[in-house]
């Protein structure tokens, strides 16, 4: 697995904002520990974002995770314990199609992710906020639910200050203004996360 040394060493822009990286990898530990959940929400390529997130820490990324011996014994049927792995609770806000549509429908839009954090999410989970410009007022209204409920608060953003700045328990600002760009290095520390975080919890 990457160590944070040589992802700045991949990509030297992230230098920047190396401690942020660390302080988020630290929290999601603690929130899986703890037994909480991670939701996660964005927009367009962020919203892919959020997705691939989800794909990453709900089964094996780097590792395969297998159940361990405990866990297959819950189970009568022990082929179908086998070919599980063990997963990290994680929930892209945006893939409630049903909820959403109907919200959309009927209700402020910007208020979307808003509340399905307020359905969702408990005291002490975490939500990651996925936006390049940092101000998208879906996310935003999604972070002060957070605060409200009591959720800690990641965010990924660019370089400029932004709305999501008061919101948040940490946010990386990633050094571009550029859309594109600033998506292309939030791709390596979402990696960096979620290959930590799993070989933290997963020694195989």
């Amino acid at each position: 697995m990457e160590t944070l040394p040589e992802l700045i060493t991949r990509y030297p822009l992230l230098s920047s904002c190396e401690n942020e990286i660390k302080e988020a990898t630290e929290l999601l530990i603690k929130v899986f520990e703890n037994g909480n959940r991670l939701y996660i929400c964005g927009n367009g390529g962020s919203a892919a974002d959020a997705d691939h997130i989800v794909g990453e820490l709900m089964k094996g990324f780097l590792k395969k995770r297998p159940l361990t011996e405990n866990q297959i014994a819950d189970f009568c049927d022990k082929d179908l314990a086998h070919g599980l792995m063990q997963g990290l609770p994680a929930v892209s806000l945006h893939s409630q199609t049903a909820f959403l549509t109907a919200f959309l429908n009927d209700e402020d839009p910007s208020l979307i992710y808003a509340q399905a954090l307020y359905a969702l999410g408990k005291k002490d989970d975490v939500l990651l906020a996925i936006s390049t410009s940092g101000s998208s007022q879906n996310v935003v209204n999604a972070a002060k639910v957070a605060r409200a409920i009591g959720c800690k608060v990641i965010s990924l953003v660019g370089e400029k200050e932004c709305k999501l700045d008061a919101l948040s328990d940490i946010i990386i600002h990633v050094g571009h203004t550029e859309t594109y760009h600033i998506q292309e290095l939030h791709l390596p520390i979402y990696h960096y996360l979620c290959a930590t975080v799993e070989d933290y919890f997963f020694k195989i």
